[in-house]
């Protein structure tokens, strides 16, 4: 019911050479691990997910709990489970933001809301979800499951937070970066986690590849604002302009009306707040960011956090997984060119 993403085709498309090469054998056994567990004797379950999860994700979050788990020696097999555990949360995450934010695309493809309803995506994402959490209990790390499961529980109030901003053009920086932190930062910091914690490494070791990971995860979606108003569809996996006629306040929003006219921040109540969105908006849009440099500097806000993300790494020694950790933050970064 799936096809399992070739490695070799991924490295080229995303520039992370040097960490698909790591955790080639082991992504191999997680892909497997994908397809078994979406198996269920209800016709709809394996469709719906294996349409989102067929369909060319860069795997990027599974790959970090590898990696991770590689830079901290660890010899055991629990990091394949639980690194599709951290795909089925962030797959179930997908399904359920498409469905809140009414998108029509994901990776290129139609949204599976589009295809099956908002109702079989949402229970879809639950099943995605029960399953994750069942092979967390399986690999039998109380720590990593008490990890993996606070990062469940933060993103979903990310994902509230947002809510409760939308369409909210008096959004402060540090509010927006609050629910980033949540909504996408959570998971890439868990994912890193869990490694050390499997090894057995010290709170040191820990912290370091938890903090790595929630910078990374900062600067990968700021990368993804900056896209959805500089992009391209094939760069992002979507429409560019879905945040703007969806009504998002992303950073590029909150430093273009923050820095703007009062005619310019009028722009933004009625297109973002009031949803009157006309021919040339998108265009309007672009031209009052690129005015206001909102775009560079939100570019530059995510090669902050980046530079967190590498200091991070720095307690550790040389080896190919971290040459290949921070070859991710480059990639991260450098899809905004």
């Amino acid at each position: 019911m799936g096809v399992v993403i070739s490695l070799e085709e991924k490295a080229k498309a995303v520039g992370v050479e040097k960490l698909v090469a790591l955790v080639q054998g082991d992504m191999d056994r997680v892909n497997q691990t994908i397809l078994s567990r979406t198996g269920s004797d209800v016709t709809m379950i394996p469709e719906v997910a294996n349409h989102l999860i067929s369909s060319g994700g860069k795997r990027l979050r599974p790959m970090l709990t590898l990696a991770t788990a590689n830079l901290c020696d660890y010899r055991g097999e629990g990091h394949i489970k639980l690194s599709a555990a951290v795909e089925f949360m962030h797959t179930a995450t997908l399904l359920h933001d498409d469905v809140v934010d009414e998108s029509d695309m994901r990776r290129g493809k139609l949204a599976a809301r589009m295809l099956w309803g908002n109702e079989a995506s949402v229970l879809v994402g639950d099943f995605l979800l029960g399953q994750a959490f069942k092979m967390m209990v399986e690999v039998g790390s109380l720590s990593a499951l008490d990890i993996l499961s606070s990062a469940a529980t933060v993103i979903a109030e990310g994902e509230v937070m947002q809510l409760a901003a939308a369409k909210d053009t008096t959004t402060t920086e540090d509010a927006y970066l609050a629910v980033i932190r949540a909504k996408t930062a959570a998971l890439f910091a868990a994912a890193c986690e869990v490694g050390p914690v499997l090894a057995n490494r010290s709170k040191a070791d820990e912290a370091a590849c938890r903090s790595y990971g929630a910078n990374l995860g900062i600067a990968f979606q700021l990368i993804d604002d900056a896209l959805d108003y500089g992009g391209t569809s094939a760069a992002l996996g979507k429409n560019t302009g879905d945040d703007f006629r969806e009504g998002k306040i992303t950073l590029p929003v909150v430093l273009s009306f923050r820095r703007g006219t009062e005619s310019e921040r009028e722009f933004w109540r009625r297109t973002l707040e009031k949803g009157e969105i006309r021919d040339g908006d998108i265009e309007t849009a672009l031209a009052t960011m690129r005015k206001h440099r909102a775009l560079e500097d939100t570019i530059e806000r995510a090669r902050h956090y980046g530079a967190m993300a590498r200091d991070a790494l720095e307690i550790f020694g040389t080896s190919s997984a971290k040459t290949a950790l921070l070859e991710t933050v480059d990639f991260c970064i450098s899809r905004a060119h």
